[in-house]
């Protein structure tokens, strides 16, 4: 599954405000989208400074972890809550690497980021993937597990090919080393998602008479 079949599998999913992977987020100012807005890849204007997109994967980043998170204190499903539970501390995890990556850069240790750099729409209510927290989250209601993490590997999708977009937009190796490292745990993210995915197709179709 690439980014062009995630983006059409979250807006089949009823979801009315998908945003664009062309070149971040356009709910954020700053940042110029280039290409095909149906394509969901990442494109971005050469002009589009390091910062901004550090920020910016922070900000989905953010998006991800809560979204995640939200799911894992509400999933009965043990082997699915634990795996929730898992991603929401990788998110952590990534946020804090993208703040050192900052903090490394501009050599500012307390400087609002990302809100002074990229500030967010809507408090950042957005995830990996262009769709709203929130909506997301109402969304999954009623929603089986099989379904909730389909969503959950259209959105990871679309993370691993921002990400080795952004890696290779880079210019300074330690900025390029950091978005190799983060999209290789979403393509981690993706497997372990897509095992489960599976798990839960085989025992549906073995519960069917």
């Amino acid at each position: 599954m690439r980014s062009r079949a995630a983006a059409a599998t979250l807006s089949s999913a009823g979801f009315n405000e998908v945003y664009s992977m062309e070149g971040g987020i356009r709910a954020w100012k700053g940042l110029v989208a280039e290409g095909a807005p149906e394509s969901g890849i990442a494109y971005f204007s050469p002009a589009t400074r390091a910062e901004e997109l550090i920020a910016l994967a922070w900000w989905l980043e953010d998006g991800s972890r809560r979204f995640y998170s939200n799911l894992a204190v509400g999933m009965k499903d043990e082997e699915a809550k634990n795996l929730f539970k898992d991603l929401t501390l990788a998110e952590e995890h990534h946020q804090t690497f993208l703040l050192k990556l900052y903090q490394g850069l501009s050599g500012m240790t307390d400087s609002g980021f990302p809100g002074s750099i990229l500030p967010p729409e809507k408090e950042g209510d957005v995830m990996e993937g262009g769709v709203r927290v929130s909506e997301a989250l109402r969304w999954t209601r009623g929603k089986s597990v099989t379904e909730i993490v389909e969503f959950s590997l259209s959105s990871e999708t679309n993370a691993y090919d921002l990400y080795a977009k952004m890696e290779h937009q880079m210019k300074d190796q330690r900025s390029a080393q950091v978005f190799h490292l983060i999209s290789g745990e979403e393509k981690q993210h993706l497997e372990r998602l897509g095992a489960l995915f599976e798990r839960r197709i085989q025992g549906a179709s073995r519960a069917v008479p």
